[in-house]
């Protein structure tokens, strides 16, 4: 008891100071701090810590009187951290030997045998493992709701015609509605890697206490069970050192991130006037302090810009990892702030892109008339001479001469009368104007995946049957 009372005394001591034989310099204190940004993780850290208590009262190393005590302090702690009135300290270094320390001040002994059978290493692991997990779900949420708004707009233009572009110049016709759901597919592939992702965050750490567990006689699967855990992570030393999990999530926000940018590229370049394709509202773009005429979409810019930030923080984790030795050392601290800002900006962006196709005007007549520019139908008259028995690359060819002809003449190819095609090869017919129109060639391609409208609405359909 003795040894007890003393450490009450020097209530301004580390938590672990017994060691040495005198305090952390100021300077290291706030270098070695991380109470300034993983204070975030604190209610994840007192829903650790409670399942933790009650394997230990079921285990029988903590009675019922101090597991009741626990749960009333860290009642009051959870209310405090929740209305912004817990006394953060630079002093205790980090989220957990804060909360620690309140709920000594407010139990007393009791929280002091709160940290039976575990280290800071195990604990913060489980923390961040618990925090990724409500931040995937919470994404996952937020990829549905964009997807929803993809669709609903996909439809409404399923009928309309613009200009599909390879090498960013003029290629064939498609639906505008299935260049959207381009997008779509590649929300859903993020949200797979997402879902696939949290499999492997969903692993307890808690029992692997500093490396090599622990001598007490705990049940981790209980642990897990009451944490909604899959499974536990099975070496110890793995369990405090492994940040894989942190990498991937970082790997999957950036390459959702790049999906985002490239249709805020788009976005861009439609708004642009030799394009005027789309229109966003006004609560989506700025003005400019000198030219009065801008309007700017500055939000699509914004996301396009915090995809490389995004990036950064998938490189920070993987040259943080890249040579540490086993088990936990303290560069582990520095995964947190890119995790946190990985999480916090494809979150935002997500929820402001999701708003801002709400707003998202298409103009019909402008697709329209830059799909009729460039000969977007060339492959068209290519298949259709070879549906008259001409060898591809012959027909590949005589549609290459019949392009310079009409680029000479200054018209399109629908343009172009029978008699003059003819010239070209002696299979073309009257029915040659089907193939040349750009509905016609839309209507064309029904193969599954294709851009026929037809098909778009049934992928639409298929979409909307997957997502629910």
């Amino acid at each position: 008891m003795a040894s007890n009372k003393k450490v009450r005394r020097r209530s301004g001591a580390k938590l672990w100071s017994g060691r040495f034989s005198e305090p952390p310099a100021d300077l290291v204190k706030r270098f070695t701090a991380s109470v300034g940004f993983d204070r975030r993780l604190a209610e994840f850290d007192i829903q650790g810590s409670l399942a933790h208590a009650r394997m230990l009262h079921a285990a029988g190393i903590l009675n019922r009187r101090d597991l009741a005590a626990i749960r009333s302090g860290m009642a009051r702690i959870l209310a405090e951290v929740r209305r912004g009135s817990f006394p953060w300290s630079l002093e205790h270094e980090d989220v957990h030997l804060n909360i620690e320390r309140r709920l000594t001040d407010i139990v007393g002994e009791a929280g002091r045998r709160l940290h039976t059978a575990r280290s800071r290493n195990d604990q913060v692991a489980t923390d961040v493992r618990l925090y990724l997990r409500a931040s995937v779900d919470r994404l996952l949420a937020l990829i549905g709701r964009l997807q929803e708004a993809l669709l609903n707009l996909a439809e409404s233009h399923a009928d309309t015609v613009m200009p599909g572009f390879t090498h960013m110049q003029v290629a064939q016709p498609v639906s505008f509605g299935h260049h959207l759901m381009a997008y779509f597919e590649m929300l859903a592939r993020d949200a797979g890697r997402l879902a696939d992702c949290r499999r492997r965050i969903n692993r307890l750490p808690l029992g692997a206490a500093a490396l090599a567990g622990t001598s007490f006689a705990i049940d981790r699967m209980m642990v897990a069970k009451d944490l909604g855990f899959e499974g536990v992570c099975e070496n110890s030393i793995d369990a405090v050192s492994d940040r894989d999990f942190a990498v991937e999530f970082c790997a999957c926000a950036a390459l959702l991130m790049t999906h985002l940018s490239r249709f805020c590229e788009e976005i861009v370049i439609w708004m642009n006037p030799r394009f005027g394709f789309i229109g966003l509202a006004d609560r989506f773009c700025t003005g400019s302090s000198i030219m009065p005429q801008k309007k700017n979409p500055d939000v699509a810019e914004l996301i396009r810009g915090k995809t490389g930030r995004v990036n950064g923080d998938l490189v920070a984790l993987l040259t943080l990892m890249k040579a540490q030795p086993l088990a936990y050392n303290k560069d582990n601290q520095e995964d947190k702030e890119p995790l946190f800002d990985a999480v916090d900006t494809v979150e935002t962006s997500l929820a402001v892109f999701t708003e801002m196709l709400s707003g998202l005007t298409v103009n019909r007549e402008a697709l329209l008339a830059a799909a009729r520019e460039g000969y977007a139908t060339a492959t068209d008259l290519a298949d259709y001479l070879v549906r008259k028995g001409m060898p591809f690359r012959a027909a590949h060819e005589t549609v290459a001469r019949v392009v310079r002809y009409a680029e000479s003449q200054g018209r399109d190819l629908a343009e172009i009368k029978l008699t003059e095609l003819r010239r070209y090869s002696r299979l073309i017919g009257s029915d040659v104007f089907g193939a040349l129109s750009l509905e016609g060639s839309l209507r064309s391609r029904r193969h599954l995946g294709g851009t026929a409208p037809a098909r778009v609405r049934s992928a639409i359909a298929k979409a909307r049957k997957a997502l629910r």
